[in-house]
């Protein structure tokens, strides 16, 4: 089969297309031909690292495609279903643990970006109805992280605020999902032409960061000075502050990206005086994919992806990434 993998080399030189044998299948396996994979910002740190990596790993987490071939025991699965992998494919359910920290596909073990992937049948969830491969594979890390932050560390209802950083995958995903629930949404972009497709997209109020650098005191503001309910921090240390900022007295901060940094003197008082929750979100399990898709379905939420690359333009779909021009998800077809 053909497959990507990141070799002990600097940047994207790292990621090489190579040929390898089919894997094994032992009698709980499933064997799936993938048909497409999707990327996230954790993809270029693992290429931009791979010189330091002791030896190659197919990467990758996110990717959808056809069952080809089952294990001898295997019930749950047959020739022809449709599945997505999960981005913990050992954490079936309950909370996240070191063992299956070192299982994450396309960081612990290999990943998705290859012709066929071998996994535990547990390790496989069912397309959602009416999902092409390309909308399935934006599934695993970026949906399930955002349904993590929205519906299992907190739990929006109807009427709460949501503040959300950028229009990544995540927090395209994010609004999505707010506004089935009847929630507000505010955005913050520094590119107009994406505040307009947030807006489309039914994002209540867009801000600026670059004009207006408080911009979680802007939301706060906006929300007639109560603060928001929660907030889906894609940032991390650079922008922490300001979602601090933003949150009314009891809100939720979830935790779940590092794009401005993982160090920086931040402000404990105000998380202390408004009696916030500081939740650290790294992705899902396979129980919470499952209950997000029947969530899916019931919302009739469709994945928005960005652009699509074919399988031999995978590092142009990385520059593409790394670029930050993209709006939803990007996507490599295999």
């Amino acid at each position: 089969m053909r497959a990507y993998q990141l070799q002990p080399k600097r940047d994207l030189d790292s990621l090489v297309v190579v040929e390898l044998p089919s894997p094994t299948l032992s009698p709980r396996d499933v064997r799936v031909r993938v048909r497409a994979t999707s990327l996230n910002f954790r993809d270029l740190g693992m290429a931009r690292r791979a010189d330091k990596r002791q030896a190659p790993i197919i990467p990758l987490s996110d990717g959808a495609g056809d069952v080809i071939e089952v294990g001898a025991e295997v019930t749950r699965w047959k020739a022809g279903d449709r599945v997505t992998a999960s981005f913990f494919p050992t954490w079936l359910d309950g909370p996240l643990s070191e063992w299956h920290h070192q299982n994450a596909l396309g960081g612990g073990r290999d990943g998705m970006l290859a012709e066929e992937v071998v996994l535990p049948d547990s390790s496989w969830v069912a397309i959602p109805a009416g999902y092409d491969y390309r909308q399935a594979a934006c599934l695993p890390c970026a949906a399930l992280t955002a349904w993590h932050a929205l519906f299992e560390a907190h739990s929006l209802r109807p009427g709460q605020t949501v503040l959300l950083q950028g229009t990544g995958g995540v927090s395209v995903f994010a609004l999505q999902m707010a506004k089935a629930t009847g929630a507000t949404v505010i955005m913050t972009s520094s590119s107009a032409d994406k505040r307009a497709r947030a807006k489309e997209l039914g994002a209540d109020h867009l801000i600026d960061y670059k004009t207006e650098p408080r911009w979680g005191e802007a939301a706060r503001a906006w929300n007639g000075g109560r603060g928001v309910d929660v907030v889906v921090e894609v940032g991390g240390a650079g922008t922490f502050d300001q979602s601090v900022a933003s949150l009314d007295y009891g809100g939720t901060l979830a935790l779940i990206g590092v794009l401005t940094g993982i160090k920086a003197e931040i402000t404990t008082y105000p998380i202390l005086h408004k009696a916030l929750r500081v939740r650290g979100i790294y992705v899902g399990s396979v129980a919470m994919f499952e209950r997000m898709n029947r969530a899916l379905l019931a919302a009739r939420i469709v994945p928005v992806v960005d652009r699509a690359f074919p399988f031999e333009d995978a590092h142009a779909a990385y520059v593409h990434l790394a670029s930050g021009a993209h709006f939803g998800k990007v996507v490599i077809d295999v």
